[in-house]
């Protein structure tokens, strides 16, 4: 007797189905290991993560604002004169 029976069949039919879901990833998968960060990259890595000194230091700092030529400073209430055109003669 050659081939298998319908039972077999079946049953064969079962196992691959079974065996090609199994071969589905699920969202979690692949799990990869993290990547080794050389020293210099890992230490800009943690450089600013919360909870650093680094990153109060840095959250502590505040940008001044850009003064322009006729700007007002609200503090005194100058107005930031022109810029003087450079002289035109040779060096």
């Amino acid at each position: 007797m050659t081939g298998y029976t319908p039972n077999e069949k079946l049953q064969l039919c079962a196992l691959q189905h079974c065996w090609l879901k199994d071969q589905e990833l699920s969202p979690r998968e692949p799990v990869l290991p993290p990547p080794k960060l050389r020293p210099v990259a890992s230490f800009w890595e943690h450089f600013l993560q919360p909870g650093s000194v680094a990153a109060a230091d840095f959250q502590a700092v505040q940008m001044k604002p850009k003064v322009f030529p006729g700007v007002r400073i609200l503090e005194t209430g100058e107005i930031i004169p022109p810029m003087e055109e450079e002289p035109t003669g040779h060096h």
